[in-house]
């Protein structure tokens, strides 16, 4: 077929073809030229193109007339671009003077504004942002033309399907009149007509994705312009835009534990919806499958192989990229979390869920002690839980505990790290559960140790759920002690460390073996103090009730009717009323009941006897904080005529400020008198100036200057007792010759306390140690007669965690009046070789207002407290003693 010559284009013609645009001319020629290849790809447009041969047959059917338009309309359409470029030619020479005059005239007013520019003295910022605005709308303008040319090209292509869509109906027009398969054309006018819309939403699901893909890169440059604008405009230095946002980011990452994941869940979702929109768009799938699709691609980046064409393989390439960062990001929270979890237990930050434990808050040298004594405690009951809190490492603190040579007994001890003046680290610790709460006291400054102690209990008292237990707080200094009591309440159980030691001591110190005897009770090893209420024994007296238990000894009573007032060493005639409680020594809480009253008999004392009361001579080596409060306990403990001498560090003249500033006064002491020796206690030609011969006992105290440093003070003490025993030696025998040993009181030369007073003609010598460990070096060199130590306080501190009501019974034991534990000798209550049963005993000392907790036989190592067999009939001698609850003399 022949092709006309192109007519020349009319002037309407030229308007209706004008394109500003010379990209988009190009673009349209290669449209035409594409367009007229187009029949060819037909065979059937090609025949009905074609002008009617002579032997060609006429048409059957009307249809041609049709076609042959449309025919037309492709040749109208083919000479198009021809057009097109002649008359852009044209216009372009046209307007190329019109674009020299404007470009003269823009160059003009280019040159007034750059004056302008000078004479209004713009700096280097300003064209910065200009540079970088220009290149923002450059930019935009890119990205226009780029979107228009894409919208351009999918309508054109849209165009094209149509075209191909009406040429598809004529066919099957044709092939309808031609008498071919009618249902097969009905069934594919049907299809093909349903892919019309389906085809629209692919390229709006295209379009779409592009867009909100675009999206963020546009907002970030507004970001970026707004914030280069306000740091421009504004004088004041003002927070930018961007770091206000990313400020923002990072206060919900922080505070929201849960940003991260959500924040990675939002992007896989939206990674995954609009990868399945680009696939819908470029595929011939439905939207489903495309949305499985990219979730798949997303998930394994190795799905995307099979993908064919290049619009898929695009589209499958970024989601599988994107979906690699995600899983990057994913393992990178995911791994962020375990470490996190495990960095959490290993330094004690998670939290005990338990109930009925024992909190211990602090950490000390006591600790060893006290978790040793909460085990034996917790023995009887298949084993129990501590809990450890301190502000220390959690895998330090379990590395100290297993170095510890005990056995635990089947306790359970967890560490966790944190501050007990925290109220959150005190919820992570099951507080308010917890039966029994322990404060230990610092090591080092008493006051600072006092005033955290203070703040600990103030703490505790705050807790909202309210705390089931009481609290047991340790004290280093006794005048801290009613300020404590003050702000804890009822719930607070006091116990002052130093003031303990200093009221053993002065008991060792009158009674030598009293300290085993405390050892004994005090400690959950042997037997120690237990209440319990027995309705059978109501209605009796309190000396029937003192043998009605054959593995226990009675020793007082809790009176309901006095508020639960504890009475040591009541009248026998104290009838046990309804509700009452009863205190006994026992092995275990569980180890005793009331029996059958036994037949004993109540024989008569031997003689009227009273201990007469004989003047002592005692040594105070160091100086406490205390000292007043001990020389108030001496003046109350020892004979008139005693003299205490005081040598330490201190000037004479200070000591007596000192004294009365701690509330002493020095005009009220009437049994002792005070003699001030100035020295070191560790250099021997001052403790050469004393009469170490002619004391009765001396008491090495843990000096204050070191008493922030246990070791340091423990080995001050055993500086000092090592020369005290050397001089002692050498003075001997010139002793013996020329002095005549003074009254030690009325206890028979062979007797225990006898012969531990008189051995080898040196003083009891009673030793406050610090550190536990140095104790046990001590007791095995036997270098000490008594050594004292915060053993003690530990095993103090334990029976009140187990049972607040014993602190009353302990503060009694150790107070300057009422009872005390006292040792006997045979000789008050039985004759030589008379044969008696311990009940028979113990009914005897009643008549002296006393009871009888234990003995030591003559020719043993240690004392029984709590014998069994109290029945059973025995033979005394008068070299055995007797430990007894007594009021003080």
């Amino acid at each position: 077929m022949s092709l006309d010559p192109e007519p020349a284009p009319s002037s309407s013609s030229s308007r209706d073809w004008f394109f500003p645009s010379h990209s988009f001319v190009h673009s349209s020629h290669r449209y035409t030229q594409k367009y007229q290849k187009y029949p060819r790809r037909f065979s059937t447009n090609t025949r009905l193109s074609q002008p009617r041969q002579p032997d060609s047959k006429p048409p059957r059917t009307p249809s041609f007339r049709s076609v042959s338009s449309s025919n037309s309309s492709f040749k109208d359409s083919n000479y198009a671009g021809v057009r097109k470029r002649a008359f852009y030619s044209t216009y372009r020479a046209e307007q190329l003077p019109k674009r020299e005059e404007i470009g003269a005239e823009s160059d003009r007013n280019a040159g007034v504004s750059g004056e302008k520019a000078g004479e209004k003295n713009f700096g280097f910022w300003g064209q910065r942002v200009q540079v970088r605005w220009h290149m923002a709308i450059s930019l935009a303008v890119v990205i226009t033309a780029f979107s228009s040319l894409v919208h351009k090209n999918f309508s054109l292509h849209n165009q094209v399907n149509e075209l191909q869509d009406q040429v598809s109906k004529l066919n099957i027009r044709l092939r309808a009149c031609n008498l071919l398969d009618s249902i097969h054309v009905i069934s594919s006018i049907s299809e093909e007509s349903d892919e019309l819309p389906r085809k629209g939403l692919k390229n709006l699901a295209l379009i779409f994705s592009l867009t909100i893909l675009s999206i963020p890169v546009f907002i970030l440059k507004y970001i970026d312009y707004i914030s280069r604008s306000r740091s421009s405009d504004s004088i004041s230095e003002e927070v930018s835009l961007n770091k206000q946002l990313a400020y923002q980011v990072d206060i919900i990452l922080s505070v929201h534990p849960y940003a991260k994941s959500l924040a990675l869940l939002l992007a896989t979702l939206l990674l995954i919806c609009l990868g399945g929109l680009a696939l819908y768009g470029v595929t011939d799938d439905g939207l489903a499958d495309c949305l499985w699709l990219s979730w798949t691609y997303v998930a394994d980046s190795g799905n995307h192989a099979n993908s064919e064409g290049i619009g898929p393989r695009l589209v499958s390439v970024s989601i599988s990229f994107g979906g690699m960062l995600i899983f990057a990001m994913m393992l990178g929270l995911v791994s962020d979390a375990i470490s996190e979890k495990f960095d959490s237990l290993r330094k004690g930050r998670s939290e005990v869920v338990e109930q009925n434990h024992t909190l211990i808050l602090g950490w000390s040298d006591k600790l060893g002690s006290l978790l040793n004594q909460l085990a034996i405690a917790n023995e009887s009951l298949g084993g129990g839980m501590v809990v450890v809190m301190a502000e220390r490492d959690k895998e330090e603190m379990e590395l100290d505990i297993a170095k510890m040579e005990f056995d635990f007994k089947g306790t359970s001890v967890i560490c966790r790290s944190g501050s007990p003046l925290i109220l959150a680290d005190l919820k992570k610790v099951s507080v308010s559960k917890a039966r029994a709460i322990i404060v230990l006291a610092e090591d080092g400054n008493a006051d600072q140790s006092d005033a955290r102690a203070l703040r600990t209990v103030l703490s505790l008292t705050g807790v909202k759920e309210g705390l089931r237990g009481h609290i047991v707080v340790e004290l280093s200094d006794l005048d801290n002690e009613v300020l404590v009591k003050l702000v804890g309440g009822e719930l607070v159980e006091t116990v002052v460390a130093h003031d303990v030691i200093g009221r053993l001591m002065i008991q060792c110190a009158r009674q030598p073996g009293l300290a085993q005897i405390w050892e004994d009770i005090l400690g959950f090893e042997n037997c120690e103090f237990y209440i319990e209420r027995w309705p059978t024994l109501y209605g009796m007296s309190f000396e029937d009730v003192l043998i009605s238990f054959p593995d226990a000894i009675p020793c007082g009573v809790k009176v309901a009717s006095c508020g639960g007032k504890i009475i040591l060493n009541p009248d026998d005639s104290y009838i046990l009323q309804e509700g009452d409680e009863v205190l006994v020594i026992a092995e275990d809480d569980d180890s005793y009941a009331p029996a059958a009253l036994p037949t004993v008999r109540r024989g008569k004392l031997p003689k009227d006897f009273i201990v007469p009361q004989s003047t002592e001579r005692i040594l105070l080596c160091g100086w406490r904080r205390d000292m007043e409060d001990m020389i108030m306990v001496l003046d109350a403990f020892l004979a008139p005529g005693s003299e205490l001498w005081m040598f330490n560090e201190v000037l004479e003249n200070d000591r007596e400020k000192k004294l009365i500033d701690g509330g002493l006064d020095l005009s009220r002491l009437v049994n002792i008198t005070l003699v001030n020796r100035e020295g070191n206690a560790v250099i021997r030609r001052h403790l050469e100036s004393l009469p170490l011969e002619s004391f009765d006992s001396i008491l090495i105290l843990a000096d204050e200057s070191v008493e922030d440093s246990a070791i340091q003070a423990d080995s001050r003490s055993l500086a000092t007792l090592l020369l005290i025993r050397d001089i002692q030696a050498k003075r001997l025998p010139c002793r013996e010759a020329t002095v005549t040993q003074p009254n030690r009181g009325s206890f028979s030369p062979g007797s225990w306390i006898g012969e531990m007073q008189q051995a080898s003609d040196k003083s009891v010598i009673i030793s406050e140690i610090l550190d536990p460990r140095t104790k046990n070096l001590l007791s095995m060199s036997k270098i000490s007669d008594y050594v004292l130590s915060n053993e003690l306080v530990s095993m103090a501190l334990a029976m009140v965690a187990e049972d607040r009501q014993i602190n009353d019974v302990l503060e009694e034991l150790f107070a300057e009046e009422g009872n005390e534990l006292q040792i006997r000798q045979a000789d008050l209550y039985l004759r030589e070789g008379e044969e008696l049963s311990f009940f028979e005993v113990l009914l005897r000392a009643r008549k002296r207002r006393e009871i009888v907790i234990g003995y030591r036989l003559a020719n043993a190592e240690r004392a029984v407290i709590n014998p069994p067999s109290k029945t059973e009939t025995k033979r005394w001698s008068l070299k055995d003693v007797f430990v007894v609850i007594a009021e003080k003399e």
